[in-house]
């Protein structure tokens, strides 16, 4: 991407992160004119992840985007999710179908990396996207900013997005050191996917979690014999481990059921997903010709279950913006004071339900599978959905696409 190269007019962005953010942004911003260059760290598209209950902005915003055909192609069906004790015994359940049915039926469940794949098959081939680069200078000036990249390579561009989620390079370059921004919430959470035939039986066709305390792993079946896991455990310690394999198989030992299966085929260290769970607060979200997005600058955490959804909808708001700004600036100014009310309170309600995403006492246990119980009483189900989720935002339906865009 070199301004020799550029049609003269055409505004340059180079986006850092080519997740779920970057690449949603890099979609609205090629509709709207741009010229986009994507710079990922990864080697390629990473296959770990979860998955996710895509609704609320994240759901509007691939509706205006015309996604939805293909995430509900890629997309799975749950009819409900289950907690079990040890033996495998179910305490409690919740009705997929009465939850999406509260949330007026915008609701698709979906492997993240399969949302990511998603978006990258909905750029043209006029967007590049470019792995195993990440930016090693940010250097602003007068008419725009320059990135030397790690092989040496200079690429400018009118405005500079980091999409590279909550341990962002670009905000600690441009913003200062991480520590200043994350709220740690006394979390760490893993992800990985194994093949095993019995496992893969006994968790065909719904979501299972441990009913436990402290400690919580769930499971369910892909395709083939493939299953997912996903973990969460309570823990003050804020470093990330070199090999997660050797805290989740601490971790979770004793949880009983199905997990000392899957701990055994936990994959290589490379193959699994392990943070720790925390949430960004920022007084401002952009400096000079520099803007941050998704979990850079957002992350609500995977307590509020909304950390895709919110990373789409805030990168679908910035695009309309600028797309209807006078200014730069002024695009900037417009995108953090729609977007901003909305994260704040998905934040608020993510630390609100902690003690209820994993209970750490015996009696807050009891009552949350009295919770689920209730929760397929009439009328219950949607104040259920907007206690987990927050309360709905019209951000995005507000902001319908502009015509006169790029095919």
């Amino acid at each position: 991407m070199s301004t020799t190269n550029t049609p003269p007019g055409t505004a340059r962005a180079v986006i850092v992160g080519a997740g779920i953010a970057g690449l949603a942004l890099a979609q609205r911003l090629d509709q709207h004119g741009w010229q986009v260059l994507v710079l990922e760290r990864a080697p390629g598209p990473r296959p770990q992840g979860y998955m996710i209950d895509f609704f609320g902005p994240g759901y509007d915003a691939a509706a205006a985007m015309g996604l939805l055909p293909r995430l509900r192609e890629l997309g799975h069906r749950f009819p409900e999710a289950a907690l079990v004790d040890g033996h495998g015994r179910q305490r409690a359940a919740i009705k997929f179908e009465g939850y999406a049915r509260a949330l007026g039926g915008e609701l698709i469940s979906i492997m993240r990396p399969d949302l990511e794949r998603a978006l990258r098959e909905s750029l043209p081939a006029r967007v590049e996207v470019r792995y195993s680069s990440a930016p090693e200078q940010i250097t602003e000036h007068g008419s725009g900013v320059r990135v030397r990249l790690g092989d040496g390579q200079v690429v400018e561009a009118d405005l500079l997005v980091g999409a590279d989620g909550i341990h962002s390079t670009v905000r600690g370059m441009v913003f200062g050191e991480e520590e200043r921004y994350l709220r740690h919430l006394g979390f760490h959470t893993g992800a990985f996917t194994f093949h095993d035939v019995r496992v893969h039986a006994a968790t065909q066709g719904r979501f299972q979690l441990t009913d436990s305390l402290g400690a919580q792993m769930g499971l369910y079946a892909l395709e083939g014999d493939r299953v997912a896991a996903f973990a969460v455990h309570r823990t003050d310690d804020t470093t990330l481990p070199e090999d997660p394999r050797v805290v989740l198989r601490r971790a979770y030992a004793g949880l009983g059921w199905l997990v000392p299966r899957a701990l055994e085929l936990c994959p290589e260290p490379d193959q699994v997903y392990y943070d720790h769970v925390a949430q960004v607060e920022m007084e401002r979200w952009s400096r000079g010709r520099t803007v941050l997005i998704g979990d850079a600058c957002q992350a609500v955490s995977l307590l509020a279950g909304q950390g895709a959804s919110m990373g789409m909808g805030g990168a679908y708001v910035l695009g309309e913006e600028l797309a209807r700004a006078g200014t730069l600036a002024e695009g900037l100014e417009r995108y953090e004071q729609r977007w901003r009310p909305v994260v704040e309170e998905r934040q608020r309600a993510a630390r609100t339900g902690t003690s209820w995403f994993l209970p750490s006492t015996p009696g807050r246990l009891r009552l949350r599978r009295l919770f689920l119980r209730l929760s397929a009483l009439p009328g219950v189900e949607r104040w259920m959905a907007t206690s987990l989720s927050g309360k709905p935002s019209r951000v995005v339906k507000d902001l319908s696409p502009l015509t006169g865009t790029k095919d």
